[in-house]
C-alpha cells in the first residue's frame, strides 16, 4: 500500500480534508484518480428511588406511581449518535465519479460491521474504507470482481526498485510469494498492501478460511484493521488523519481519501481542489 511513497511536505488541501473544518459548499466535478471531536463523557441523572415505601410515605398510590416512575428510571447514558446512512450511490464509475460498484460496497460495509464487533472503539465507517479503495485502485478497476470478491485479474503496483520517481526502494520481504517478483517488493491487491504489511494485518473478510490480498472482502477488512491499529478513533479527525498517513505519508493523499469519504457520505462529487495530485 501507500507506505512505499516518500515523505512529502503538506501541500494544498481543501476544507474537505483539513481537520476540524467543515466544507461551505459541495460543488464541482473531478477528474478520475490514478492508481470529531474526542468522545464526551455522558452526564447521567441521579438514580430515581421508586420503592413502594417511599411512594406510600409521600401519599401516592404505590402501584400506579411505580408504573409511572418506571418510565423515569435512569437506564444509563443515551446511545451515541449514529451517522445518517449515506444516500444511494451510482454503481458504475463510467457514469459518475462518485459511483461505487455493488460488490465493493458489499465488501466495505462488511468490513464496517466486522470492525464494529471486533473493535467498536474505532468507529470505522465504510465510507473511509471506500475512500482508500477509490484512491488506490478506483474500486478494483470499477468493480472487476465476482460476488465473493475475487478479482477477475490480480492488481499489482509498480516494482519498488527505485526506478519510479517519488517511490522508496523496498527490498524483497516475501521471496516473491505474494507479489510475484524477487529482489524488490511491490504493492498487491485492490487496497495496495506491501507484502510485509499484509502478512502482519491480513484478515479473512468473507469467511472462506483464506486471507488473500487480491480479494475485495479480505482487503477491505485488512484496511480497516490497519487504520484502527493503536486504538485510533475515526470519529476524531486528527486521529483519522494519522491513520490515513500510515497508508501514504502525504497530506495530498489524506486530502484525496477524506474528500472521497465525504463524497460517499453525501452523494456529492468533491470539488477539484479537494483532490490534489498525489
Amino acid at each position: 500500500m501507500g507506505r512505499h511513497r516518500k515523505k512529502t511536505t503538506p501541500g494544498r488541501t481543501s476544507a474537505w480534508a483539513l481537520s476540524g473544518l467543515v466544507p461551505v459548499s459541495l460543488v464541482g466535478a473531478v477528474s478520475s484518480t490514478t492508481l470529531g471531536a474526542a468522545p464526551v463523557q455522558p452526564v447521567t441523572d441521579p438514580v430515581h428511588d421508586t420503592s413502594t415505601a417511599v411512594l406510600a410515605a409521600a401519599g401516592a398510590d404505590p402501584l400506579h406511581s411505580v408504573k409511572q416512575a418506571a418510565e423515569l428510571v435512569d437506564h444509563g447514558p443515551p446511545p451515541l449518535p449514529v451517522s445518517p446512512p449515506s444516500p444511494p450511490l451510482p454503481t458504475d464509475l463510467a457514469a459518475s465519479p462518485v459511483a461505487v460498484p455493488v460488490v465493493n460496497i458489499d465488501a466495505y460495509q462488511a468490513a464496517e460491521r466486522t470492525l464494529a464487533a471486533q473493535n467498536p472503539n474505532c468507529h470505522m465507517p465504510w465510507t473511509l474504507v471506500a475512500g482508500i479503495g477509490r484512491v488506490e485502485s478506483a474500486h478494483a478497476n470499477n468493480g472487476k470482481a465476482d460476488g465473493a470478491g475475487e478479482l477477475l485479474a490480480p492488481i499489482f503496483g509498480p516494482i519498488l526498485d527505485g526506478s519510479l520517481s517519488g517511490n522508496n526502494v523496498i527490498h524483497d520481504t516475501d521471496g516473491g510469494a505474494m507479489d510475484g517478483v524477487s529482489g524488490y517488493d511491490r504493492a498487491v491487491g485492490p487496497m495496495q498492501f506491501l507484502p510485509e504489511t499484509w502478512n502482519r494485518y491480513g484478515a479473512d473478510g468473507n469467511g472462506d478460511g483464506v486471507v488473500d490480498p487480491q480479494n475485495l472482502f479480505d482487503a477491505a477488512l485488512t484496511t480497516g484493521k490497519y487504520l484502527c491499529d493503536g486504538g485510533l478513533d475515526m470519529r476524531d479527525l486528527t486521529q483519522q488523519n494519522r491513520a490515513i498517513l500510515r497508508y501514504n505519508n502525504s497530506m495530498a493523499y489524506v486530502a484525496n481519501v477524506m474528500a472521497w469519504e465525504l463524497a460517499y457520505s453525501t452523494g456529492v462529487v468533491p470539488p477539484p481542489d479537494s483532490t490534489p495530485k498525489i
